[in-house]
């Protein structure tokens, strides 16, 4: 069982799809980023999506990704949301096009 203040380090990606560009998405998801500090990118996809990769600790990710939902939820039709190992390779999070 995880402890809501896990702070091991996690990596979270996900594909966001209904009306989620044009709406500020991505400027959110940055802004929401910095809040929490976690590091990555998102981007708008050719088939509407918007893919969104970040990493940081685990418990402010499962934070930030509740609140990009629920800021968007009138906006989000369905999502993808993976859990993987980190990397290491994202220094900040940024606005990918």
């Amino acid at each position: 069982m995880e402890e809501a203040g896990d702070q091991s380090a996690a990596c979270v990606h996900a594909y966001f799809s209904g009306r989620v560009q044009g709406v500020g998405f991505r400027y959110t998801a940055r802004a929401l980023a910095h809040r929490y500090g976690v590091v990555g990118f998102v981007r708008n996809l050719a088939d509407g999506r918007v893919e969104l990769e970040a990493e940081g600790a685990k418990a402010q990710l499962r934070a930030y990704v509740e609140d990009l939902q629920r800021e968007f939820r009138h906006y989000i039709r369905d999502q993808e949301v993976r859990w993987l190992a980190p990397t290491g390779g994202y220094q900040r999070f940024e606005v990918r096009f």
